[in-house]
This record gives structure tokens, C-alpha cells and sequence, in this order.
């Protein structure tokens, strides 16, 4: 069985590009425990073959494979790194998928503190399974997150076109500076087309059947992850993709635990306890107010679909009609949470971010809202390509990282 995943581990690293590479694997590098997290089907394994091959294969003492390979319901990761270890040489091993193994947390502090030369690298898809289990490991972790696309990294794989990353605070400072981008050929009509279908990289692989294999992911962190990281009855799993029907067919604004309880047919209890499973799981992004006492205590005010290319994915499987104004403020959620900024409601305007004021809209779209605040407050406008002071094109938010 070895043999077998010796295989697959040549197979995949002769056949992984260096072409093209997330922005992340510039800043990647290892200590004796290292974390990569993020939702699936966003490129963690082609970050750790990629990282593999370029700066570790030719030593020959790298080892990749899976934990949710069939070898391990006999077999323990930890005696399998011994055996690599003692027989073979092995000192960097990369575990993907390490939520599937069920000792998974004990059994790396077990590596951990008998092999002082031994480098590990393990992924998963499961954030708060992740998390959690690495909780007695968080002083000997590395942590990395690996969100879907910007926009910037889709112009990159896309267009081959290289933009530098834009620092939020200063983009803020002084819009006007990065007009230049609105000078992108088809810059707009290419937003367009990322919204739809650039979140997920493997759009380039085929992208026919690109919403179909969206879909299957769906079904494997409803199916699979979920249950190996919450005690749910396999009976009520069903429930969560009719959820996540339910929320892509509403505004986010509409979507509170009771009218969501009686749609699906489920107590609000169940729904609350849902919603925030599927957040942590990177199916949906609960948005809580800025105002009103700890996040503990409060309620989300506003829940959307993780990402714009799901979102569509979920539509246009169902059929429901996208909500432009839906969309705009979703984007721009997604682009500020993957550069690692938190976002609230406010009754202010749209959005809070930090000490900063967002309205969004279309071209047309006025600052009335805005009018009566002390903060920073800024317009960002769909359908426009070049900034004003405290106007602000919704595309640029794509070049935070």
C-alpha cells in the first residue's frame, strides 16, 4: 500500500505546473509544524506540490500523501511516518486533508516531540475542526490561510497581466493614485466575468463542467466534513444544502433564523446552530453589526453566500435571478475578509471596516447615507473605472492581496 501512495505522490508532483502561482506561496516557508487552511477547491494541495517541487523534490526526502487514503483505517499516521523515517529517510512530510483523520491533533504532537528533525506540513479544509484541534498544538503551529482568487490573482492566471498588490489603508489615503487600473483593457468586463466564474482556480482546468465540480465540493463539506467535525445525524445533512438554496434565493438583509425555520422546516434553534456551522465551514459569511456589545451576544445582521462564483454557482443551478445590489455587497465583503480585515454591518452606511464608513452601489449611487457621520466614509461604486476622492470603483478592493 506504501507503494500505491509512493505512486500518486510522483504522479501528482510530475504533473503539477510552476507556471502560475498563488500569492501565498511567495510568503510560504516551513518550521516543524506548519498549517495551511482554507475552503475547499481553493488550491492548497497544488500550494504544497508546488512548494514540493520547486524547493524540496530534488533532495529526496519529501514525502506528500493524503490522510484520507483507505491506508489509514489500519494504520496510524504516526506509525507511517516512522516507517518513512526509519526506512526510507524521510524528514518533510506534507498530510493533506488531515481533517478526515480522526486522532489527527494528538498524533502530530506525538511527531512533533519524537522527531526534533522532522518538518510537517498539514492542510484541511475544515476551519474550525482545524482550529480547535490544533489548540495544544498553537505554540508550535505556523499558521496559513488560503483564500479563493482576488482579482488580481485572476488577471494574473487569466490575462498574464501583473498588478501590484494595493495596501487597504492606502487605498483609503488617497483613491486617485491607483487610477491607472481603470486604464486595464476590459478591466470591467473582466470583473464581470471573475465574479462569475474566478474564485475557484481550477476554472482553467475545465471550465465546462466548472459549476458542476463546484457543486461537488458542496456536497463533500456537507457530506463529509461536516459530519467528521460536528456531531450531526446523517439524516438532517440534507438540510444544509436546502439552506444554502434558501439563503442564495434571498437578500442577505431578509435572512433572520425564524423565516429561514419556517421555509426549510426546521426549529430557529437548528437554524442558528446550522448557519454557524456552515460559515465556519466556508459555505456562508455571517456579517454581525459593529454596534452593540460583544460578537458573543450578538445576532448576524446580514448572511451571505461565501463568494460571488458560488453564489452564482447556486443560481444558476436553481434558476433564481441574481440580485445585482446583493452581489456588489457581497464582493466587496469577500475581497476585504480575504485580506484578513473584518467587516461589519453598520447602521451608518453598507459596511464598517476598522474605523472606516462604506456605502456601495451602482454608478449612480449617492452618499446621502453618509452624510451625517464623523468617520471616514467612502462610496464605492460599481460600473465606474476611475476614483475620486471618496468615490472608489468596487474592482479595486480585488488588488488587497
Amino acid at each position: 500500500m506504501i507503494d500505491l501512495i509512493k505512486e500518486s505522490f510522483e504522479r501528482l508532483i510530475n504533473l503539477v505546473d510552476l507556471t502560475t502561482k498563488r500569492a501565498l506561496f511567495a510568503e510560504f516557508t516551513l518550521k516543524r509544524l506548519t498549517c495551511l487552511i482554507g475552503p475547499r477547491g481553493v488550491g492548497k494541495t497544488t500550494l504544497m506540490l508546488q512548494y514540493i517541487k520547486e524547493h524540496l523534490y530534488k533532495e529526496g526526502k519529501t514525502f506528500y500523501f493524503s490522510a484520507d487514503s483507505v491506508y489509514f483505517h489500519t494504520s496510524t499516521l504516526l506509525e507511517f511516518v516512522d516507517e518513512l523515517y526509519k526506512l526510507e529517510g524521510y524528514r518533510n512530510f506534507f498530510i493533506d486533508e488531515i481533517h478526515q483523520y480522526k486522532n489527527w491533533s494528538q498524533e502530530l504532537k506525538n511527531i512533533y516531540d519524537s522527531y526534533p528533525d522532522v518538518r510537517v506540513v498539514f492542510s484541511g479544509s475544515s476551519m474550525l475542526e482545524l482550529l480547535q484541534g490544533s489548540h495544544d498544538l498553537s505554540r508550535r503551529v505556523n499558521t496559513y490561510r488560503l483564500p479563493g482568487m482576488s482579482f488580481r490573482e485572476y488577471l494574473l492566471f487569466s490575462e498574464k497581466t501583473i498588478h501590484s498588490v494595493i495596501p487597504f489603508n492606502e487605498l483609503l489615503e488617497n483613491p486617485t493614485r491607483f487610477s491607472s487600473l481603470g486604464l486595464t483593457d476590459r478591466i470591467l468586463s473582466l470583473f464581470r466575468t471573475y465574479l462569475e466564474v474566478g474564485y475557484y482556480p481550477f476554472i482553467f482546468e475545465d471550465p465546462p463542467t466548472y459549476y458542476e465540480r463546484i457543486m461537488q465540493i458542496v456536497s463533500k463539506i456537507i457530506f463529509e466534513d461536516i459530519p467528521n467535525c460536528f456531531d450531526l445525524k446523517t439524516a438532517n445533512l440534507h438540510l444544509f444544502k436546502k439552506l444554502l438554496g434558501y439563503l442564495a434565493s434571498i437578500p442577505p438583509g431578509e435572512a433572520n433564523t425564524n423565516n429561514i425555520a419556517r421555509n426549510i422546516g426546521v426549529a430557529h434553534q437548528t437554524v442558528d446552530h446550522y448557519l454557524h456551522i456552515l460559515d465556519r465551514v466556508g459555505l456562508i459569511t455571517l456579517i454581525y453589526p459593529y454596534e452593540g456589545g460583544s460578537r458573543q451576544l450578538r445576532k448576524p445582521q446580514k448572511i451571505f453566500i461565501h463568494n460571488t462564483t458560488l453564489l452564482h454557482t447556486l443560481n444558476s443551478f436553481s434558476g433564481t435571478p441574481l440580485n445585482q445590489g446583493n452581489l456588489r455587497e457581497l464582493y466587496f465583503i469577500q475581497a476585504l475578509r480575504d485580506a484578513q480585515h473584518q467587516v461589519f454591518y453598520s447602521k451608518q452606511g453598507d459596511f464598517r471596516v476598522d474605523k472606516h464608513l462604506f456605502e456601495i452601489g451602482g454608478k449612480n449611487k449617492t452618499g446621502k447615507q453618509l452624510q451625517n457621520t464623523d468617520l471616514p466614509a467612502f462610496l464605492v461604486k460599481d460600473d465606474i473605472l476611475h476614483p475620486g476622492k471618496e468615490t472608489i470603483p468596487l474592482f479595486y478592493f480585488g488588488f488587497l492581496f
